[in-house]
């Protein structure tokens, strides 16, 4: 397991969105992305999840008092599979893009199939 500090981790993530690039970036609609250092107990390994309604989805009736979305990337699944800082980087950004994909309505068939899977 690579040994980053939380600080550390979430600079890498902070990073990562930081590389969205503009015009997509703008379009990124109230979603808030957090760091947490355990997956979810019944799926421990997970790197990274999107909870909420995807662009694709949402008409009229969303705005009406709906909370953010929540990206959460989990860090100690992230640092058990890599071998390096570097490497942590890479699957750091792989994942945010990944979870951000879901946000605009793209599903895991599709991730896989662009690489980002």
């Amino acid at each position: 397991m690579v040994e980053m500090s939380r600080d550390e981790f979430e600079d890498a993530v902070r990073d990562a969105l930081d590389e969205i690039p503009p015009e997509l970036a703008r379009l990124i609609d109230n979603v808030v992305v957090l760091v947490e250092d355990e997956g979810p107990p019944d799926e421990p390994e997970l790197l990274g999840l999107y909870e909420g309604t995807p662009l694709t989805e949402r008409g009229e009736w969303w705005a009406a008092g709906s909370l953010p979305d929540r990206i959460t990337i989990y860090r100690n699944p992230t640092l058990a599979i890599c071998e390096d800082r570097d490497e942590v980087v890479e699957e750091v950004a792989v994942t945010v893009v990944h979870e951000v994909a879901h946000h605009f309505g793209i599903d895991d068939d599709r991730l896989h199939e662009l690489g980002w899977g």
